[in-house]
């Protein structure tokens, strides 16, 4: 027999962020007690709004399942004394399994004999474990943030205000905080009243009946599909941002999509401005044309019905304004500044109080942008421009607008600049040197937005580097991972003529003349070097076998684009070329005998049998093309030219004993295949690759 189980925790608002994390681990929790207490059941479904968290558990077994399992127990030769008597060992494996010695049973294991006892363990009733289980489940749960309220010392996301628990019609005792659970919910703070459960799978009706739509998909997709028809009647593009989505998702219980204006005069401000003040002010989405050029409109969504929408509407409307004519007064204000004050103002704000001001970082940022630029071999009007993006890049940072709005940092930098009579190169490109900001954005088209936004980038890593501040597990704080990421993405689709290791000199160096380090020289260098590895490493393993990521990564990665050009052919030969394995055993048995040569080169009079001269014959005529191949970073050539050692290597060992007794013949042998192991090493360690 089974019955449903519902388990709903209501609360005061919970932070819309923090709302789909909490339902999911909710939804874990219960899945993962029942399972460890061996109730059956046929699914965990979870549901949340701003105020409640719940799960409601289908068909679930009224009994716990019965056990009967086998456990192993000492050794017979210790479970037994010299007597034939019981052990002290013996008993004490008895009272702890519940069973008597004569219920023990023999098996051999591993050539040993042991004994067993089979434990017995009759399920009990499902209502009996609830109370313990629910609580259990409520206290192990972790948020970002926690509360604690009145008197007690227990803490959660927020106070719990009321607790519904049913197993079947049955309301489980339970009682978290002088709150007792019930079968009585809440709905709508203002449209609805208390809504009796009568049983768990009347739970989403029970509450669409008081104005709560508790199912988190059904919010959503009413949401979108409101969106979606007021668009279609309006003729709009309407910009959802998926973030944003979210968070109105975990605002409302009942969404209902209204749209309000604003005076179009306002239009006159760029575009971003009045989308970051709509969305990140008043969680609002943006309205635009055909073209995406925004119009005087938002569209909101209300947490209620669709009672006197234009009421709403002009509430909405008369907040917006007043937002708008912030960020207009913001935008005029920051133009009356001139760029040369603002980085006046730089030298005053702390950048790290071990690596001076923004004015300093800005000044290494130059010194590091005109190295590159030298190492890439820019024209000197590029260099030009790149060395005033450098000079000029984070002047917006004291302006109001970012103060308010820091995500605009770049965007009101370019547009200032360009007021400002910048070109619109330079202007472009300090926009563009924050790029990428997260995975999957475009990396900066420009040369100079490029050049200064690596200089950018590995200015805060290697700064932060030298000072102890490296992540760890989840730790983060500077997000250097991401921004070691979107060097190795510029480098990458750049095809950037650089190594990583030239890109940390030049950052090393121009630190270590600026200013103190705890951490510098190899040490410094060698961290560096380890840490991009794991996000190359990273970056191959979106597309590529994860031996074949580790087989190349062995070979070096200072080259991110010769790397990523090799992985993606050896991983296209391991997988379409159906004799390339019999390629890999000759290689790694090459290998494993030019591990034993102790240096040297080849000495051709020493080559006598026909095997061992076609050999080097072979390698000689190969050598040449195969590193003219790696160094156009043509991986597939050098792959082609390689593999063409294949058979000269199965003839010599077909036909040659490597180990021969002359001494000079064998170190002359080992010293071929050293050489050739060599050769094979610079593209890929081909022992890595499993079959």
């Amino acid at each position: 027999m089974s019955k449903d189980l519902l388990f709903e925790i209501g609360l005061e608002e919970i932070p819309a962020r923090f709302i789909r994390a909490a339902m999911e681990q909710l939804q874990d929790r219960t899945s993962k007690w029942l399972e460890a207490s061996r109730i059956a059941h046929s699914g965990v479904s979870a549901y949340a709004t701003p105020r409640r968290l719940a799960v409601l558990v289908k068909d679930a077994a009224e009994k716990q399942e019965d056990i009967s399992e086998e456990v192993k127990g000492p050794a017979r030769k210790i479970a037994l004394d010299a007597a034939g008597e019981w052990s002290k060992a013996a008993l004490g494996f008895a009272r702890s399994q519940g069973v008597t010695p004569e219920q023990f049973t023999f098996k051999e294991l591993g050539g040993v004999e042991y004994i067993y006892a089979t434990r017995n363990s009759v399920g009990v009733e499902t209502a009996s474990l609830l109370t313990e289980g629910l609580n259990g489940i409520v206290s192990a749960m972790t948020f970002p943030k926690n509360m604690r309220w009145g008197t007690h010392d227990f803490k959660f996301v927020r106070p719990i205000r009321w607790m519904v628990a049913l197993f079947g019609t049955e309301v489980v005792d339970l009682e978290i905080t002088g709150v007792k659970a019930g079968n009585v919910s809440r709905g709508h703070r203002f449209l609805g009243s208390v809504a009796v459960i009568t049983e768990p799978s009347a739970y989403v009706e029970s509450l669409r009946a008081q104005h709560v739509l508790v199912d988190v998909k059904e919010r959503e997709q009413l949401i979108l599909d409101q969106i979606n028809k007021l668009a279609h009647e309006k003729d709009w593009t309407i910009a959802i941002k998926e973030d944003l989505l979210e968070e109105v998702l975990f605002l409302v219980e009942t969404p209902t999509v209204l749209f309000g204006t604003f005076d179009p005069s306002f239009l006159h401000i760029p575009q971003d401005v009045l989308i970051t003040s709509m969305r990140e002010h008043q969680r609002y989405f943006p309205v635009l044309d055909s073209t995406g050029k925004l119009l005087p409109f938002f569209v909101t969504v209300r947490n209620g019905n669709d009672v006197s929408l234009d009421v709403i509407a002009k509430g909405n409307e008369k907040v917006l304004r007043a937002r708008l004519s912030d960020a207009k007064f913001f935008y005029q204000e920051d133009q009356k500044l001139k760029i040369e004050d603002a980085l006046a103002k730089l030298e005053n704000i702390v950048y790290h109080e071990e690596m001076g001001s923004i004015g300093d970082k800005v000044r290494r940022i130059g010194q590091i942008a005109d190295a590159l630029s030298v190492k890439l071999g820019l024209a000197a009007s590029t260099a030009a421009e790149v060395s005033r993006t450098a000079e000029i890049c984070k002047f917006d940072l004291v302006t109001q607008m970012v103060y308010e709005f820091p995500e605009l940092q770049g965007t009101m930098g370019e547009d200032y600049a360009r007021k400002a009579g910048e070109s619109d190169t330079v202007a472009k490109a300090i926009f563009e040197h924050y790029q990428p900001r997260f995975a999957g954005e475009a990396v900066p088209a420009s040369e100079a937005g490029y050049v200064v936004s690596i200089a950018d980038k590995i200015d805060t890593i290697v700064g932060c580097f030298s000072i102890g501040i490296i992540p760890t597990g989840s730790q983060d704080p500077y997000a250097l991972r991401r921004q070691a990421a979107g060097i190795v993405q510029i480098v990458l689709e750049h095809k950037l003529s650089i190594s990583l290791q030239e890109i940390f000199e030049i950052a090393a160096q121009v630190h270590e003349k600026s200013r103190n380090m705890k951490h510098s020289g190899t040490e410094l260098r060698i961290n560096l070097y380890e840490f991009f590895g794991l996000r190359v490493k990273r970056l191959l393993s979106d597309n590529v076998r994860y031996d074949v990521v580790d087989a190349v990564i062995a070979a070096g990665y200072d080259d991110v684009v010769a790397v990523v050009s090799r992985s993606r052919a050896l991983n296209d030969a391991v997988q379409t070329q159906e004799d390339f394995k019999i390629t890999v055993d000759s290689f790694n048995r090459v290998g494993n005998l030019a591990a034993k040569a102790q240096g040297g080169s080849v000495d051709p009079t020493l080559l006598s049998d026909d095997a061992e001269v076609k050999l080097f014959e072979t390698w000689q005529s190969l050598h040449a093309p195969y590193y003219e191949a790696l160094s156009a970073r043509n991986a597939d050539e050098a792959l082609r030219i390689l593999s063409g050692l294949k058979d000269a290597v199965t003839g010599f060992f077909d036909s040659v004993m490597v180990m021969a007794e002359d001494e000079k013949v064998r170190s002359n042998r080992l010293a071929l295949l050293a050489g050739i192991d060599a050769d094979t090493k610079v593209f890929a360690d081909f022992s890595k690759l499993v079959w």
